[in-house]
């Protein structure tokens, strides 16, 4: 089975899975929080969304509160915060958990993969990004300090468009 066929609920409550957030094409998966200091990435991941969406790519959101409560929010609210702060239009995903006994199954595989400095393991903090193709095979994964439009995954992007 495909991370792509979990089930998970939309931003809004409705039922989904990764594949319908993901359109079932390359899509980079984000643990994302409104009230941490990296919130501002939502900029790069907007642009990455915008740059690439024709080219059959997508950003996907995956809001987290495991890290310094830093998503407290409902629903509603980060759904306003992300749309009249950043002008997101890519999918969000409702609330979930990335890390311990109520990982959501989706980072239960995700967390295996190593990422750019060679650590696999648990999600360290907020917005750490993977990228998998459209088949739900996790290609890279990059800590959260790297930004969206770091060189690193502009290229893998790429790669897996052309």
């Amino acid at each position: 089975m495909s991370i792509l066929d979990a089930s998970l609920a939309r931003l809004d409550g409705t039922p989904a899975t990764l594949g319908d957030l993901t359109g079932r094409r390359p899509a980079l998966l984000v643990n994302v929080a409104s009230k941490c200091g990296l919130t501002p990435q939502y900029t790069g991941l907007e642009q990455l969304h915008e740059k690439y969406a024709d080219s059959g790519f997508t950003v996907v959101g995956l809001p987290c509160n495991q890290f310094g409560s830093q998503e407290p929010g409902s629903s509603e609210e980060i759904a306003e915060f992300c749309s009249a702060t950043y002008g997101v239009t890519f999918p969000m995903a409702g609330k979930i958990e990335v890390n311990g006994e109520g990982r959501h199954p989706v980072y239960a595989e995700l967390v295996a993969t190593p990422d750019e400095k060679g650590r696999a393991g648990d999600i360290t903090w907020n917005f750490e990004k993977f990228l998998v193709d459209g088949d739900g095979r996790v290609v890279a994964r990059f800590s959260p300090g790297v930004e969206p439009d770091d060189a690193r995954v502009v290229r893998e992007i790429e790669s897996l468009l052309s």
